[in-house]
């Protein structure tokens, strides 16, 4: 798999300006520890220890060689979305962001891939702080899976996804800001159970909200993390959709229709869950990931994909570079 192209990692600035004018009291910044070593704080508060490879590109090309890896798309890090803070102030935030990671790409331009945030509680300025970052150099975006209490079929969300298909700019949903409880405190569960499930609701949102409906069916939308739940519970859905029409008959069609709307990346761990997702969505709709380089990413990158012997050649084609070059438009 040395042409592998991995459509889901992250970076992080060494550093940026102080953003406590706009991020208040829980503004991030980064305390560094060493030269390989710093914390993301949010205020006081210690949100995650990373390492020099999420800021520096000569750590992160080495292990994408030693890997297979060919390309990488690089995108923010969820938690500086910033979508509960006003409009102005993620704008602001995100500029900050996006243009720190083009510095961090600058020196591998055919290697790593910057994908930009934007405010998405404002279709506006979202539109247009999409326009600009694409314009510098950006080449798709990441976004996370609701706003609050509005999800992705919001007609704001809408607004800009259809933006983003009218510009042919490929789309990257991460789920973020999931449920917290005492229950969800234990064994990181807002990781292992809140993000799948967050990655379920948005596709599902897609779906029964009608925003697939709505929008041209050219835009290319891929969700991280396998879609998250999506595929062992579509039977539910569709059989919902049939039964309760009445309450989930949003959608002009049932849910196994907008297969083929979206993608999904590969970063589920086990072949079992890969070939599930493989009979679910199709083999020309998943794509490498990785969510390099935090600790709950895959490495090797692509291993879930190299291990599974019951791919045939053309699937490992598809999957680990042909999906992701047209989704990128590199093919």
């Amino acid at each position: 798999m040395d042409d592998t192209i991995d459509v889901h990692s992250h970076y992080v600035p060494r550093g940026w300006a102080d953003l406590s004018a706009d991020g208040g009291a829980e503004a991030p910044w980064l305390k560094v520890e060493s030269e390989q070593d710093a914390v993301i704080m949010m205020g006081t508060r210690e949100f995650r220890r990373i390492q020099a490879n999420c800021w520096d590109p000569e750590a992160r090309l080495a292990d994408m060689d030693a890997d297979g890896v060919r390309i990488q798309v690089v995108s923010p890090t969820p938690a500086f979305f910033n979508y509960g803070r006003t409009a102005e102030q993620a704008w602001r935030i995100s500029r900050v962001f996006n243009d720190l990671a083009l510095g961090i790409v600058a020196g591998a331009p055919d290697r790593l891939l910057p994908f930009c945030q934007v405010p998405l509680q404002d279709p506006d300025l979202a539109c247009r702080e999409l326009e600009r970052c694409i314009a510098n150099g950006h080449r798709g975006v990441e976004i996370g899976n609701h706003i609050g209490d509005r999800d992705l079929d919001s007609a704001g969300v809408v607004t800009f996804l259809q933006h983003c298909a009218a510009l042919d700019i490929p789309v990257f949903v991460h789920p973020w800001d999931m449920p917290i409880s005492p229950r969800l405190d234990r064994w990181m569960a807002r990781w292992l159970t809140g993000m799948p499930a967050e990655t379920h609701l948005s596709i599902l949102a897609l779906i029964l909200g009608g925003a697939f409906d709505r929008i041209d069916e050219c835009l290319k939308i891929c969700f991280a993390h396998g879609g998250g739940s999506f595929a062992f519970w579509l039977g539910r859905m569709e059989n919902a959709w049939h039964a309760r029409h009445d309450v989930i008959g949003t959608s002009e069609f049932p849910p196994s229709h907008y297969i083929g709307r979206f993608h999904v990346d590969s970063v589920v761990f086990d072949g079992r869950a890969l070939r599930l997702l493989i009979d679910t969505v199709g083999a020309d709709r998943i794509l490498v990931g990785s969510d390099y380089p935090y600790p709950l990413g895959e490495r090797p990158i692509g291993d879930v994909v190299r291990k599974s012997d019951f791919l045939d050649d053309t699937a490992r084609r598809l999957i680990g570079h042909a999906n992701a070059e047209r989704f990128l438009g590199l093919a």
